[in-house]
């Protein structure tokens, strides 16, 4: 495995036609939105889960691409196992030694990291890469549908409609929505977690593709549009990460509401304006 040495910083951009790409509980699971503005708003949470369900797929949970977070996982009962292993059970720090082999069989510890002292204790990691929250270009105009199934689940259901059996619900959707996400790599801690050169190119891998392994009629169509990469020539950096994401300018280039991805303009990036130490590339 090839060791991280450089710092990265990347702007992905993605957007969503009649889906909801982040439904609020806490707002009958209406689009998440910035109440003051009218953002749309999707978590990294989100986008972290959708990384994992990619890599879950791509690598069939082989040898080093286990994936920690998945749905029913119980997680005290995996930091147990992992004391039982015999380099665990041998080590003088078995804490650490835990840690260490964590980090080794899952991905998205060594990727995103994870509080593992609850049980057993494995200690905490400090994940190399962590997101934003990506946030629209422009405000969203979240729509709830009525809509109809023609059946209904139970025979007092039945009986209580006289057979006409129709069940009434509701859809929330986003007839268009451009969101920016911003991201950050630290080769400092990919070095700590063991984080590599081809568990990136396996990251990157995800962004490109992993709506297309999330397709659900609530999502709608979702399609990643951009991907744009900085690379630091060091370990700590050559510029501050908020410099690097203003050269990423996006303009509105459509009269009226947008509704589709060449309703916007990404202007490219003038490589004379980069720092010193900084190169670009969109991967996307």
């Amino acid at each position: 495995m090839s060791e991280l040495k450089n710092r990265i910083d990347f702007v992905y951009i993605f957007d969503v036609q009649d889906g909801n790409p982040n439904g609020d509980p806490d707002a009958g699971n209406l689009p998440r939105v910035d109440a003051e503005t009218g953002m749309g708003l999707v978590t990294d949470v989100c986008l972290k889960r959708k990384v994992r369900n990619y890599v879950q797929v791509a690598k069939e949970c082989a040898a080093g691409y286990d994936i920690f977070i998945k749905e029913k996982a119980v997680l005290n009962t995996l930091i147990d196992a992992a004391h039982e292993e015999d380099t665990v059970k041998t080590a003088s720090d078995k804490t650490s030694a835990a840690r260490d082999l964590m980090c080794k069989k899952y991905f998205d510890i060594r990727t995103f990291g994870a509080v593992m002292s609850t049980g057993k204790n494995a200690g905490q990691v400090r994940g190399p890469i962590q997101f934003t929250f990506a946030r629209s270009v422009d405000p969203i105009a979240a729509m709830e549908h009525s809509i109809t199934r023609m059946a209904v689940a139970t025979e007092k259901e039945a009986e209580k409609q006289g057979g006409d059996n129709r069940t009434m619900g509701r859809k929330a959707t986003v007839p268009y929505g451009l969101y920016v996400c911003h991201g950050f790599i630290s080769a400092n801690l990919a070095q700590q977690t063991g984080f590599s050169e081809e568990d990136l190119n396996l990251f990157w891998d995800a962004l490109k593709n992993m709506f297309d392994v999330d397709r659900s009629a609530a999502r709608g169509l979702m399609s990643a549009q951009k991907l744009i990469v900085f690379k630091h020539e060091s370990v700590l950096g050559n510029a501050p990460a908020n410099k690097l994401f203003d050269l990423v300018k996006i303009e509105k280039v459509c009269d009226g509401a947008p509704r589709k991805f060449e309703d916007y303009k990404v202007y490219e990036i003038e490589k004379d304006n980069l720092p010193a130490g900084v190169t670009v590339e969109e991967l996307i």
